[in-house]
């Protein structure tokens, strides 16, 4: 990891070390640093997360704009670009600011930076939910079966993929015996409970039909 962070910082040290762009790049660097400890991410996440905020910086859209908020913004395009199943919530509160500012900000830097994203699949997000909050691996398997199903008909299609995992988990609960709460699994997936509710909905008719 040291490496990694040693080949992203290399990218300012031919140039002088006191413009404002340099101190802007080494401050973003070390809230990067912080949040690849917070939210246990990768080396290949954090360097995808600087090189974005390099493209930031050369459309000079830092100019005027929160340091915190960019590259919370940075890392979560980042997660996603590397299917790294992390919510817009888990950034916001691992950089300790407010979700829409960082929703705002992806946007710019989505819109501005012409970014291609892929769509994450949301089965990837069941383990890191289930997990934070001890659900078994049976459950786990239930909730893998439930998206499945619903993937082969395009039930998921344009649907939030954390909502559809925490979804899928809370069904596979009911389904399995489990003894979890949509609230006990809307704050480990960082979804509201609303969204579960309105994508358990869907895929229980979905489940109905099949059955």
């Amino acid at each position: 990891m040291k490496q990694s962070f040693d080949r992203i910082r290399t990218w300012d040290s031919r140039s002088q070390a006191h413009s404002s762009v340099d101190k802007n790049l080494r401050q973003a660097l070390s809230e990067m640093d912080k949040l690849k400890d917070k939210l246990s991410l990768t080396g290949a996440v954090i360097e995808k997360a600087a090189y974005i905020y390099r493209k930031a910086i050369e459309k000079k859209l830092v100019k005027g704009r929160s340091i915190q908020g960019l590259v919370a913004a940075c890392v979560y395009a980042a997660c996603r670009d590397t299917e790294t199943p992390r919510t817009l919530g888990d950034v916001a509160n691992g950089i300790n600011i407010r979700r829409k500012d960082v929703a705002r900000c992806y946007r710019l830097i989505f819109r501005e930076l012409d970014l291609k994203v892929p769509v994450a699949d949301p089965i990837n997000g069941i383990p890191r939910i289930a997990s934070s909050i001890g659900l078994g691996e049976k459950t786990k398997r239930k909730a893998v079966e439930i998206l499945r199903k619903a993937k082969k008909i395009g039930v998921v299609a344009g649907k939030d993929p954390t909502g559809l995992a925490a979804a899928a988990l809370y069904l596979a609960c009911i389904t399995e015996g489990g003894n979890k709460t949509q609230k006990e699994i809307s704050e480990a997936s960082g979804v509201t409970e609303v969204t579960i509710r309105n994508r358990c909905a869907g895929l229980r008719v979905f489940l109905e039909k099949q059955d």
